[in-house]
């Protein structure tokens, strides 16, 4: 569907518009990824799902981010959109926010090792330039939070963990000593909110931008597509953990055959279902409301 603002990105899952010289309305689609590619088959809900969640934790961490002297770019969302000249289809996935001046560093924080932290810990027994007890496995607890950035890799480009060295030369000493603080703390919050829902969050990646002298918390937060969210009914060390993301799909792309290289098949139906279902459950366990 048209809209009648210029597209200036199209990303895997989202496309931006510029409304105006101040604002951007980012739209999330129903398009899944997974290993760099972008599948021919959509999940049903999903944008509308990652939407919502972004709406909610936003207002959730606002008192974190105003007791760092931050903010978040949100400014409307919904049928609020209607007055700016948003279709009422798309009203549900797309979002109204500040244009800013993005930082380029993917900031991650972590509670528990799992996925690539697990790789490098295994390797060096720490991620990057931070140290890690000895005897930790997929899926362990980490005594405390930990900021591990990365790069903001282009359109078909991996991240890459980062040092702290390098954040600051990206951004500066005090910038840099900002991101970390507050990417623990929303972590916290965040993770503090999920435990009361029953649910596990191993890790995230936050990406933050300025307006003016103040950092603002971009993009979307805190979503099964930027987190890991497990059952805290089953956590248990050892072994990668159910979650509430697309992780359905890629074992399935696993076990297919695809070589990852050729255009990727098509999902089927129960993969797809299923895989909504993840993303569904994941809204209505976090906020508490049904998902409509």
């Amino acid at each position: 569907m048209s809209l009648p603002f210029e597209l200036v990105a199209r990303g895997k899952v989202r496309e931006v518009h510029a409304v105006d010289d101040d604002r951007l309305l980012l739209v999330a689609s129903d398009r899944v990824s997974a290993y760099d590619h972008v599948l021919p088959t959509p999940i049903p809900d999903k944008g509308r799902v990652l939407t919502a969640l972004s709406v909610w934790w936003f207002e959730q961490l606002a008192p974190v981010l105003a007791e760092h002297g931050a903010e978040h770019h949100l400014l409307a969302s919904g049928d609020e959109l209607l007055a700016v000249g948003v279709p009422a289809e798309l009203t549900g996935r797309s979002m109204l926010v500040r244009r800013l001046e993005m930082l380029p560093v993917e900031c991650v924080a972590r509670g528990y090792l799992s996925g690539s932290g697990t790789h490098l810990y295994q390797r060096t027994g720490a991620i990057v330039d931070v140290p890690l007890p000895a005897g930790l496995v997929e899926g362990s607890r980490l005594p405390e939070p930990v900021f591990t950035p990365s790069t903001k890799a282009e359109v078909g480009e991996h991240d890459e963990a980062i040092g702290f060295a390098q954040v600051v030369e990206a951004v500066g000493a005090d910038r840099a000593e900002a991101l970390r603080s507050l990417t623990v703390a929303l972590y916290r919050r965040g993770a503090e909110i999920a435990e009361q829902a029953g649910l596990v969050l191993a890790d995230t990646k936050f990406e933050f931008g300025t307006s003016g002298e103040t950092l603002v918390l971009g993009d979307e937060v805190l979503t099964p597509d930027s987190s890991r969210f497990w059952p805290a009914m089953t956590w248990s060390p050892g072994a990668p953990q159910p979650s509430f993301d697309k992780q359905y799909v890629r074992d399935w792309l696993t076990t297919s055959g695809w070589d990852r290289v050729s255009p990727p098949p098509e999902l089927p139906a129960d993969v797809v279902a299923a895989t909504r279902d993840r993303y569904v459950k994941a809204y209505e366990q976090l906020t508490g409301l049904p998902w409509r």
